[in-house]
């Protein structure tokens, strides 16, 4: 799909994002002492479903919001509240993400889950069964996680060794933002460490429900990116991402006005995608839950680059 300029950046910060930030924080703060200390668990699907908004900010941050400074936007998103993901290592690979002619790619689109046919064809049948399993809605949160965070581990050490001092540094700035988050923690937090670990996960896990069908196999790289009409809680936890063509199409439009975005130019955006689109995230629950959306190796390998 074909990135339009984006609309002009506003002269001051984006409030509503400042403010999304700070009640992310506010709460947060409150999941780990005040609700760890009255109700464990569920302080910890509190402070998972308040990860995954984090993240999400972190996503808007990195597509510059809400100053224009990028400094100021990522001093914001400092602390490593995700734990898992360091976020130079996000913005980085999912800017590359956002070349659209490489979109579902195995081997240059970073966030594909794709395998080359011929990879595909060499592995074990366990291996292949989980994977397949990871191609349902259950498989990738339920397991999604961490055969993601294994993959891009391994990628990321392979990096390291081979001298990639960018990759390095994003991870010694995720090391320095761990710092805040297990100090607040060990002297003012109610939760337990293990606690917090699940509840990351909890948090990347509810995020594989969007980030599972973002794209899909496709000839033209325009209609490889979905459109979910939702309008619901997970459209708000996810920033309104779900309209991810639209997104793809103007990257700059912050999440609090994609909405309105989309609807004034719904035709248009539904024919720029050829019609992939989901009126909501429960008719992807209906659908997938228990059902591959697409077989794990890529449909249409090699990928044609248009």
């Amino acid at each position: 799909m074909t990135v339009r300029p984006a609309p002009k950046a506003a002269a001051g910060p984006e409030w509503p994002t400042l403010a999304l930030v700070a009640g992310c924080y506010l709460l947060w703060g409150l999941a780990t002492t005040v609700l760890a200390g009255a109700s464990p668990a569920f302080a910890t699907l509190a402070t998972a479903v308040l990860i995954a908004q984090f993240s999400s900010i972190q996503h808007e941050v990195l597509h510059g919001h809400p100053f224009r400074s990028r400094w100021l936007n990522e001093a914001l998103v400092f602390p490593a509240l995700t734990v898992l993901v360091p976020y130079g290592r996000f913005r980085d690979t999912h800017l590359a993400h956002h070349h659209d002619e490489i979109l579902t790619d195995p081997y240059d689109d970073p966030e594909s889950n794709y395998l080359d046919p011929a990879v595909w064809a060499r592995l074990s049948a366990p291996l292949k069964a989980l994977l397949r399993f990871n191609n349902t809605l259950l498989g990738r949160m339920l397991v999604g996680p961490a055969i993601g965070q294994a993959s891009f581990m391994a990628a990321d050490l392979r990096a390291i060794r081979g001298g990639d001092r960018a990759v390095a540094r994003a991870w010694v700035l995720h090391l320095a933002g761990l710092v805040p988050v297990l100090g607040w923690l060990a002297t003012v937090g109610e939760m337990s460490p293990g606690a917090y670990l699940l509840a990351a996960y909890g948090g990347h896990s509810i995020l594989k429900i969007r980030t599972f069908l973002e794209h899909r196999a496709h000839e033209r790289a325009r209609g490889r990116s979905v459109i979910v009409e939702d309008r619901g809680p997970l459209a708000f936890l996810f920033l309104n991402n779900n309209f991810h063509a639209v997104h793809h199409a103007h990257p700059g439009v912050p999440w609090y006005r994609l909405p309105a975005f989309y609807a004034a130019r719904r035709d248009r955006f539904l024919a720029l995608n050829e019609g992939y689109r989901y009126p909501s995230y429960g008719a992807i629950f209906r659908r997938h839950l228990l059902a591959a959306k697409d077989p794990v190796p890529h449909p249409l390998w090699p990928l044609r680059r248009r």
